[in-house]
């Protein structure tokens, strides 16, 4: 599995741009990936999305750094290396449909599965086999297990601000790696207790 985390200048792939991207190959976790890039000619930048990632719009159309084609292209070079290429992550499909979209306007195959494994639904499975209620919003009447939520579930305190992707792939690899075998993974998490365990 190939856990993922894309930063991007919003939310609809079809008019954002990826800004970084981070991945670590969940079988070989010391195999990691981070690169950053310019936002492709065009694309739309939305109010917010730099809070939540902490660029500004000049890093993001520095004419110096590489173009999201080269940065797609150097991706999944990398990504082909994995015994397993499943995509994993908290709403993966957002980081799926970046790659993918960033795959097509560079001109290349997008040869990544549709299938992915969702740390929130791991989230909410293991919620539900050890007899517990999955939190929902009150407000929106919807899940309410958000990244942190999960990273808190799992015993981890909440991914620090502003996101970067590569410390998000990290923090989605660790709590697949505590649902799934209730084990620690990396070293930066090793300091946190996993609370069903202790």
């Amino acid at each position: 599995m190939i856990i993922i985390d894309v930063e991007a200048s919003g939310t609809e792939y079809h008019k954002h741009s990826i800004v970084s991207l981070g991945a670590i190959d969940f079988d070989n976790p010391t195999r990691q990936f981070y690169d950053e890039c310019r936002i492709w000619e065009g694309a739309h930048i939305m109010d917010g999305a730099l809070a939540v990632n902490g660029y500004s719009e000049a890093e993001i159309t520095d004419p110096n750094k590489k173009t999201e084609a080269e940065l797609i292209t150097a991706f999944m070079a990398w990504s082909r290396e994995s015994t397993d290429r499943t995509l994993g992550g908290q709403n993966v499909s957002f980081d799926r449909d970046f790659v993918k979209a960033a795959c097509e306007r560079a001109h290349h195959d997008y040869d990544l599965a549709y299938r992915t494994i969702d740390t929130h639904t791991l989230a909410w499975m293991h919620h539900v086999k050890r007899g517990l209620v999955p939190p929902v919003d009150p407000k929106h009447h919807r899940s309410a297990l958000n990244l942190d939520a999960v990273l808190n579930y799992v015993g981890i305190p909440d991914e620090p601000h502003p996101h970067n992707a590569l410390t998000g792939a990290m923090s989605h690899a660790e709590c697949v790696s505590r649902l799934l075998y209730d084990k620690k993974m990396l070293p930066e998490f090793e300091q946190y207790e996993i609370p069903w365990l202790v």
